[in-house]
């Protein structure tokens, strides 16, 4: 690594991932087919049976993946779980009452109660009290990255110092080398530890996607770097050449997955914002196309409060404009004040992950 990260060690054996059935491709979904944060065949049943007040489907789900090492699925369950749980927390509460030291549930609720401290002003200091949560997490079973994870962001926003995050990363790696997960807190947090720093972002991005399996999440690991870039109003170029290149590897990676599959989302919404802000208009068309029915809030919900809306107007502009310019109101959409990004072969600004 170079830059801020100069002591983090280097990557040492892939770890692969399951891929999810996908919805198959066909013509654009209408509107109203559309869904937003749309769980997987997995997930959905769990959350079935947790909104009817049951946790034992969310146990078994995340019991399986953390046996068999699955840790992007893991990592992401873990996400949706605690988020269900927040806005309904009767069926968590039954759980952690019936296996109070169970890995999967430590997770859960050392996940919950950062999410539950982040929107806070006094979000360092509540976050310093989670702390034994994530440490008993990791503590449950040794192997799993996510605890790790969790406690990369809970450095971050705790403001924790450079060599405590080096030693957390360490501990991350040693046991998935390449979960996108706690790569993208590495990369968050080095956007936060020296704001404007998106040289420093990119190196560690594009060394990571290097050392990464092809079919690793870790090859959008520097799209995401150039969202940073895009969204940010600061100034700091990064040359355009470099921006292209993140997005041909995101999607080169985006075309391994099947069409209009639900666990490729993320990836693919984020990778259409980038395509629509450097003007690479068939590129774009063609990721709409693979993400079929399945918007993302992130990152939509930074342009609007009604996310899904807001990819429904933008997927409305792009498709309806065919060979004609893409009109106006579509950069509209996209653009976010101070951060305008000239023709391909230009120069981008910067931002934050």
């Amino acid at each position: 690594m170079v830059g801020t990260m100069v002591a983090l060690p280097p990557f040492i054996r892939p770890t692969r991932m399951s891929k999810r059935s996908a919805r198959p491709a066909g013509r654009p979904p209408a509107g109203d087919e559309v869904v937003l944060d749309a769980p997987d065949d997995r997930l959905s049943p769990a959350l079935v049976a947790a909104g009817r007040g049951e946790y034992r489907a969310a146990a078994d789900l995340l019991a399986t993946t953390r046996t068999g090492g699955e840790w992007e699925n893991h990592d992401r369950y873990v996400r949706h779980l605690a988020a269900f749980a927040r806005s309904r927390p009767e069926w968590f509460a039954s759980w952690r009452a019936a296996t109070p030291a169970k890995p999967d549930a430590l997770l859960v609720e050392a996940q919950l109660a950062v999410d539950r401290a982040w929107p806070s002003p006094a979000r360092a200091e509540l976050l310093r009290e989670v702390s034994p949560l994530i440490t008993a997490a990791a503590r449950a079973d040794d192997r799993d990255p996510v605890p790790w994870r969790i406690a990369l962001d809970h450095a971050r926003g705790s403001r924790a110092g450079h060599r405590y995050f080096e030693e957390l990363w360490e501990a991350a790696v040693r046991r998935a080398p390449h979960h996108y997960g706690c790569h993208v807190a590495a990369l968050r947090y080095l956007a936060s530890f020296r704001p404007g720093s998106h040289g420093a972002c990119f190196d560690f991005a594009e060394r990571a996607a290097q050392d990464a399996p092809a079919d690793s999440l870790v090859q959008a690991l520097p799209a995401r770097a150039a969202f940073g870039c895009l969204t940010d109003g600061r100034g700091h170029g990064i040359p355009r050449a470099r921006l292209d290149a993140a997005a041909d590897r995101a999607l080169t990676l985006s075309a391994r997955f099947p069409a209009a599959d639900p666990w490729a989302a993320q990836v693919r919404n984020k990778l259409l914002y980038v395509l629509l802000r450097l003007h690479r208009w068939e590129d774009a068309r063609a990721e709409l196309s693979r993400i079929g029915p399945y918007a993302t809030s992130f990152p939509w919900e930074r342009f609007s409060e009604d996310p899904l809306g807001h990819f429904l107007r933008l997927r409305e502009h792009l498709l309806t404009a065919g060979s004609r310019p893409v009109p106006a109101g579509l950069m509209a959409l996209v653009s976010t004040p101070g951060a305008a990004l000239g023709k391909r072969g230009g120069h981008a600004r910067a931002g934050d992950h």
